[in-house]
């Protein structure tokens, strides 16, 4: 393993979209939502653990989750926690990880990661992340992951990049999409030149900072402000006086979309993003009449292709149902049609709006 390759994985969010079981106390990348005896972040964590050193990943999480953090990893040290005082998206918290690694290891090269994505080909993984890692090394660049799309998808994000490779697999960016209507993402799958963004970046600390200081200079100069005490013991102190200072932008905007060195290798190595229960539907094993059902005691008469996900000490017996998701939990029971998935964060904010924040 090389000294000079480090991790950040990124696990603040809220899992919004898998509620009832994500909640804003226990999201989703603390869930087994896939019932594989381990829980998201716990298989992100073993994935780089197996070409990363130990020693050099680090978990950038909300600091109400650290307590569940250490819990689920407790091999890691707290100095590899990196413990956010507020949500301030996927920029600023890349900017604290960066001036902290620089200060550590000028050499230090980076992979930026979710916590909560699926990918089940190890091998694939590990090489592509390796080839990206030598890459920047050799070449002032960053380098995103694409994913080869297999189906016109709405919910993702979409990477164009020139028809030329510049390396093995390597292709210069062209444009940043956000998420398309149907007919754009039918166009971009017949195109052949988009992927989906996995949300997965490399690139080497020290060029990450100059892009920090020439695309956003306000955030550069707050970190600047306050480096010495990164790596010491008033790091936390400091960020609770940077983080207030800084906008709340991801790194997409802050920076991907705004560089002329952004690189994009297609991958293919079995990734979903699990972002909604029907993705969770996707990737679990069906009975005969489709459904995937998590859950021990549930008896089954006339539902087909429903996703099921019920606590394991409840009986539940469903009939009749076609197409729907079904997510029952101590105190609160979702019933509503997959087509109907991306519209659960509109259901949960009506729940906010009706009862109060207990349920959330």
């Amino acid at each position: 393993m090389n000294k000079h390759q480090y991790v950040a994985i990124m696990a603040g969010g809220i899992g919004s979209r898998f509620w009832p079981k994500s909640r804003v106390g226990y999201p989703k990348q603390f869930l087994d939502i896939l019932n594989t005896g381990k829980t998201l972040i716990q298989w992100t964590y073993e994935r780089f653990g197996s070409f990363i050193p130990e020693e050099n990943i680090y978990i950038v999480t909300s600091e109400e989750y650290t307590h569940i953090v250490k819990e689920q990893l407790p091999g890691i040290k707290d100095e590899n926690i990196l413990s956010e005082p507020s949500r301030k998206n996927t920029a600023p918290c890349i900017a604290w990880i960066s001036y902290k690694l620089l200060q550590k290891d000028p050499e230090a090269s980076l992979i930026i990661a979710p916590s909560d994505h699926l990918i089940t080909d190890n091998e694939s993984f590990r090489n592509i992340c390796l080839k990206a890692l030598d890459f920047v090394t050799q070449i002032k660049a960053f380098v995103t992951l694409g994913i080869t799309p297999t189906y016109p998808n709405t919910g993702y994000g979409y990477i164009q990049h020139d028809a030329l490779a510049v390396a093995d697999n390597i292709y210069k960016v062209k444009t940043f999409t956000e998420k398309p209507n149907l007919e754009i993402a039918k166009s971009f799958l017949a195109s052949g030149d988009f992927l989906w963004n996995a949300g997965i970046f490399v690139w080497q600390v020290k060029n990450i900072i100059k892009a920090f200081e020439q695309f956003q200079p306000e955030m550069f100069e707050v970190f600047e402000a306050d480096k010495e005490h990164f790596n010491t013991s008033q790091e936390q102190e400091a960020i609770e006086r940077i983080y207030p200072l800084c906008t709340n932008i991801s790194i997409d905007y802050a920076v991907m979309e705004k560089a002329d060195n952004v690189y994009v290798i297609p991958s293919s190595f079995g990734w979903s993003d699990l972002g909604t229960w029907n993705s969770a539907y996707e990737n679990l094993e069906k009975d005969y009449l489709g459904n995937a059902v998590a859950g021990k005691n549930v008896v089954v008469i006339d539902a087909t292709n429903s996703m099921i996900s019920v606590p394991e000490n409840k009986v539940v017996v469903l009939q009749g149902l076609d197409d729907f998701i079904v997510v029952d939990t101590s105190d609160v029971l979702l019933i509503c049609k997959k087509e109907k998935e991306q519209d659960i964060k509109q259901y949960v904010a009506e729940v906010k709006r009706n009862i109060g924040d207990d349920y959330l």
